[in-house]
């Protein structure tokens, strides 16, 4: 969950007729029912009118009061109290677009009622923040605050492909990067597609299951699909098991080539690359993963060949995963913000739209932040300890951006909307 989104009865905010914008009111002219909510909500944000006085009962059965008062209270915490609506655009009789003005941010939200009294709110949606008075240098400082490491790069890349630094912090060092490896998959089927030797089209079968498969959950083995589907659940829904079936048809070899192709400044760290199976059974199998931890680079193989059985999801017991960070240091896919950017600098130039269209499907931030940008493709990651955010940009004025970040702690969980937030500043800091 982001928790820059607050999601709630978006039927509600579709299909209304237009309509002129409501005329100024006088002290004779009552108040209208969407302008008495839209003056409510700021109260509503900070928690002083009840809940049930604002939002119709289908809503509150929708998204329970403890929830909104999470979200409302992490809204808080981070732009400070809210103060009153600067901006309202009326998107039909009932729905209108309206900027929040908190202590810290503008935040920009979608709010439909009901047409009948007694006219309670039925759908909200929090698009994003602005934050006030940003700028590259306290976005710095807030990821030189985060616990733990973290690193970032800002590029903009010129007509020839060359690629300039705007921002950054930790480029050259090393990080997992989780989900974001997929990446790497991607790139080399762009490549092979490019070559001919595989078609998007080409249908081939999901032999195996994997854990966070939430597009293939519960398929039956041996499913028919195609190149473009897996790799469309692959890079939008970071689902394991289309990832593994890729990297089955690719061959390992071939995406761990393709990362050598690319470049990377630490292979030794980065391979073998691991499918998304063998890192969970080499974190759930003690034994397993201390002697894999102690191994090099050719034993490790052996290992990944020899204990096959052992790596199989059948294996994995998510149970001895615990609750917090495991071997995140040594049991994963790591890259330095510089590798990634090479790596989305390599997947543009293969001038594969596919793949962009690929990586566009999920935008991975707000969509205030998400419709600044002609073009938005993203990759993410993340687990206990790691999360990882990866855009490929073009601005409305036509420059191509590369927009990465990670944050890594050992001792705890990150936590991942305070991350998303810091990255969509980054993005808005450079979208033109």
């Amino acid at each position: 969950m982001k928790k820059w989104i607050l999601l709630l009865s978006l039927a509600a905010l579709q299909g209304s007729p237009a309509y002129a914008q409501t005329p100024a009111k006088t002290e004779a002219t009552p108040a209208k029912p969407m302008d008495m909510r839209i003056e409510q909500l700021p109260s509503v944000l900070a928690g002083t009118l009840p809940y049930d006085m604002f939002f119709a009962p289908s809503f509150l059965a929708a998204v329970p009061v403890a929830q909104l008062k999470l979200v409302s209270d992490q809204f808080i915490a981070e732009h400070g109290k809210p103060l009153k609506i600067i901006s309202v655009e009326p998107q039909g009789q009932n729905s209108a677009t309206v900027k929040i003005e908190y202590e810290k941010a503008i935040a920009t939200a979608q709010i439909s009622v009901e047409p009948a009294a007694p006219h309670k709110v039925v759908g909200l949606l929090i698009t994003g923040f602005d934050v006030k008075g940003d700028s590259p240098a306290k976005i710095d400082a807030a990821f030189a605050a985060l616990p733990g490491k973290a690193g970032y790069l800002v590029e903009k890349i010129g007509a020839d492909g060359r690629r300039t630094q705007i921002a950054g912090r930790a480029t050259g060092q090393q990080f997992a990067i989780a989900s974001t490896f997929k990446l790497y998959v991607l790139a080399e089927l762009a490549s092979q597609v490019q070559a001919g030797r595989r078609s998007w089209s080409d249908v081939v079968p999901i032999l195996a299951n994997s854990h966070s498969s939430s597009a293939t959950v519960n398929w039956p083995r041996n499913t028919p699909v195609t190149l473009q589907t897996l790799a469309t659940w692959m890079i939008s829904a970071s689902d394991n098991a289309s990832t593994d079936a890729l990297m089955r048809v690719l061959g390992r070899d071939a995406v761990e080539r393709k990362l050598a192709t690319i470049g990377h400044s630490d292979p030794d760290k980065a391979l073998p690359m691991l499918n998304t199976v063998e890192a969970f059974a080499l974190k759930s199998n003690a034994d397993l993963r201390t002697r894999f931890q102690k191994a090099n680079e050719a034993e490790q193989r052996n290992i990944l060949d020899k204990e096959a059985t052992s790596l199989s999801f059948e294996k994995v017991d998510l149970v001895n995963l615990g609750s917090g960070p495991v071997a995140i240091d040594s049991i994963e896919w790591f890259a330095s913000p510089s590798d990634i950017a090479n790596l989305l600098g390599n997947i543009r130039q293969t001038g594969s739209q596919t793949a962009l269209d690929v990586m566009a499907v999920n935008k991975g931030v707000a969509p205030a932040s998400a419709n600044k940008w002609q073009y938005l493709g993203y990759k993410g990651g993340s687990e206990p300890g790691v999360i990882s955010m990866s855009f490929l940009a073009q601005s409305k004025a036509g420059n191509w951006y590369v927009i990465t970040g990670s944050w890594n702690d050992t001792t705890k969980e990150v936590q991942n909307e305070a991350f998303a937030a810091l990255m969509a500043r980054l993005l808005d800091s450079v979208a033109s």
